[in-house]
């Protein structure tokens, strides 16, 4: 018996293909992958330890974007080096806007200057997504200290150099860089304390084996309501809606200081711009959340919440504004 072989037709073949290569090309265009995104649960890297300011506000963004985008967001903490470590990993990984990167403002600005080696580059092999909050800090003393103003501070420091200290959490961070740049527009010799962590040096000053800090205010608060520490001024451009009877140290007398920190969601470089502005607009939703507001607020938080370019802006001017001050602290780190 003979067999015939059936084919089929060269135009139904044909137009198979051309549907299966369109099929392919649709979705392999920046909009198919944009609105097929995210389809699997997603990562962020919070490069320090749990329960630090940063954690804090990178697990508070998780959820508020695990609920916005429909998938869970999982808080991955990778701390070293003054967040070297996990930037590391964010900027290795897949541009594909699954690994997701909480920066700051002394990532951005102070570690290119502080660390003679840099495992990546966080202004080329990042990219902005949206900065999400920032954080004063405070001038506190120990209330053994006269000084009870900004300016008895600095008289005291001008007729005594060298002898007065602050303590801080460790070089080249926001609370270090904020007695920089004082010692810096004020020109007064004021010696650095630096310690492993805020935890100790606040216990160093409560007990008076140092005189001064520029604290991160949520953690400084208690203290000074419950009068164990004295505090003088705050570090931003404007006071501070947890401490509004604070002037800033601006307003004190030190003209131009302007100091704190912020953090913000970044991506790989090459991320899809379709695939950025999809978590820019689920972050800034996240950041409106009343859950959002209400929890970071009350831990003294400053809401922002900001598009790519404003966040690259920031960048831009935490470089111009900390690169200067590092440089004449002399700070290092390996």
């Amino acid at each position: 018996m003979a067999f015939i072989k059936l084919r089929p037709s060269f135009s139904w073949v044909t137009s198979l293909a051309v549907s299966v290569g369109m099929a392919g090309a649709l979705l392999s265009s920046p909009m198919a992958l944009a609105q097929a995104f995210p389809n699997k649960p997603l990562r962020l890297i919070c490069p320090f330890p749990p329960g630090g300011a940063v954690d804090i506000a990178s697990r508070a963004i998780a959820q508020e974007l695990s609920k916005n985008l429909g998938q869970p967001v999982t808080v991955e903490n990778r701390p070293g080096a003054g967040g070297n470590i996990g930037g590391a990993e964010a900027a290795r990984a897949n541009p594909d806007g699954y690994t997701i990167f909480m920066t700051t403002s002394g990532i951005q600005a102070i570690n290119p200057v502080l660390y003679a080696k840099m495992p990546f580059d966080p202004s080329k092999d990042l990219i902005p997504v949206s900065a999400l909050v920032s954080l004063n800090n405070v001038l506190v003393l120990h209330p053994s200290i006269k000084a009870n103003s900004v300016p008895e501070v600095i008289a005291m420091a001008r007729s005594q150099p060298g002898a007065m200290n602050y303590a801080s959490s460790g070089s080249g961070t926001s609370i270090h860089m904020s007695g920089e740049m004082f010692k810096s527009l004020t020109g007064v010799n004021i010696t650095h304390i630096p310690y492993k962590g805020s935890a100790p040096a606040m216990t160093d000053l409560l007990g008076g084996q140092v005189m001064m800090m520029f604290d991160n205010i949520p953690s400084a608060i208690p203290h000074i309501k419950s009068g164990k520490l004295k505090a003088l001024a705050t570090t931003g451009a404007k006071r501070d809606p947890l401490l509004p009877e604070l002037p800033t140290l601006a307003e004190a007398g030190v003209s131009g200081y302007e100091s704190g920190v912020w953090f913000g969601l970044t991506v790989p470089a090459n991320t899809p711009r379709d695939v950025v502005m999809k978590l820019n607009a689920e972050a800034i939703k996240g950041t409106r959340s009343p859950d959002f507001v209400k929890r970071m607020t009350e831990l003294g938080y400053n809401i922002m919440g900001t598009s790519p370019e404003v966040m690259l802006d920031m960048s831009r001017a935490e470089v111009q504004r900390w690169g200067p001050i590092v440089r004449s602290s002399g700070a290092k780190a390996d």
